[in-house]
C-alpha cells in the first residue's frame, strides 16, 4: 500500500502506524516534504538510519567536477585573451585618478562564505569611507568620469575572471552580495539564502533578464532559483551565449 500524508495529518497518521505494521501488505509511505524543499531531496543513510536532505543543491558529484574545470579553463582563457584590455584599462584608472587599480570588497558566496571580490575601480579613492556600504544607484557621485563608463560596460567586472580561476565564483551564477545586506535581506525576502546553495557567477540567469541593479530584488531571486533548480551544463553556455548576444552594457548597471 501507499500512504500519503500531509504534514497537518501526521499526528493522527502514526497511531495507526503500527496497526499498518502488523499486515502483510508492503507499505509505501510519501511525505509531505515538497513545500519545504525548493530543490532536489535525498535519502541517505548513516548506519541504519535514514536521513532525508532538503533543499539539495544539484551541483554534486561529476555536474560539480564538470562545472569546476569549465569554469577555471573559460577563466584562464578568457584572462589570456582580454589582457591587453585588462592592462589599457587599468592604466587608464592609474592615470585618471589616485587610488589602487583593482578594488576588493567582501562578498558572500557558496554556503554563506565570505571571499573577497574584486574589480577595477570606478570611484573615487576612499568615497566609501564617506558613505558607508550603500546600495548602487544610477548617478552615482562617488563614480569617478571613467567608473561611469566601466560600470555601465560592465568592465569592471572582469577581474572576477581572477575569482573565478581562485574557485571563489563560477562564470555562471547568483551574483554574490555584501554581508551587511544579506543580513537584511535574509530576514525580508523569502528563500534569499538559498542561493547560496551554489557558486556566485559573473553572469546568470538574472543578469541576461535584466534583473541587475536597482531592480527587483524578488525578481532576482526568482531567476536565481530558477537557475539551480534547472541547472545543467547546457543552461550555463546559454546563459554566456546571451551574456555576449545581448551585451554587457545594461541600462541597470550602475
Amino acid at each position: 500500500g501507499v500512504v500519503a500524508v500531509s504534514a497537518k495529518s501526521y499526528g493522527e497518521f502514526w497511531p495507526h502506524f503500527e496497526e499498518l505494521s502488523a499486515q502483510v501488505l508492503d507499505i509505501k509511505i510519501i511525505p509531505d516534504i515538497l513545500k519545504y524543499s525548493r530543490f532536489a531531496t535525498r535519502l541517505d543513510f548513516v548506519g541504519p538510519t535514514p536521513i532525508l536532505s532538503i533543499h539539495e543543491s544539484p551541483l554534486f558529484g561529476w555536474g560539480r567536477i564538470v562545472k569546476r574545470f569549465v569554469d577555471a579553463a573559460g577563466a584562464f582563457f578568457g584572462l589570456i585573451v582580454l589582457s591587453p584590455l585588462l592592462l589599457v584599462v587599468a592604466l587608464v584608472i592609474k592615470m585618471t585618478s589616485k587610488g589602487p587599480i583593482l578594488y576588493s570588497q567582501e562578498r558572500m558566496g557558496m554556503d554563506g562564505k565570505a571571499f573577497n571580490i574584486l574589480k577595477f575601480r570606478s570611484m573615487y579613492f576612499g568615497a566609501e569611507e564617506k558613505s558607508g556600504a550603500v546600495w548602487a544607484i544610477k548617478g552615482d557621485d562617488r563614480t569617478t568620469p571613467v567608473g561611469k563608463i566601466l560600470r555601465s560596460s560592465s568592465i569592471d567586472e572582469l577581474p572576477q575572471l581572477i575569482n573565478v580561476l581562485k574557485g571563489d565564483m563560477s562564470l555562471v551564477g547568483p551574483r554574490p552580495e555584501r554581508p551587511i545586506f544579506v543580513e537584511k535581506f535574509r530576514k525580508n525576502v523569502p528563500d534569499y539564502m538559498l542561493r547560496h546553495k551554489v557558486k556566485a557567477g559573473i553572469t546568470g540567469w538574472a543578469q541576461v533578464n535584466g534583473w541587475r541593479g536597482n531592480t527587483s530584488l524578488e525578481k532576482r531571486i526568482e531567476c536565481d532559483l530558477y537557475y539551480i533548480q534547472h541547472w545543467s551544463l547546457w543552461f550555463d553556455v546559454k546563459i554566456i551565449l546571451l551574456t555576449f548576444i545581448k551585451g554587457f552594457i545594461n541600462k541597470n548597471a550602475y
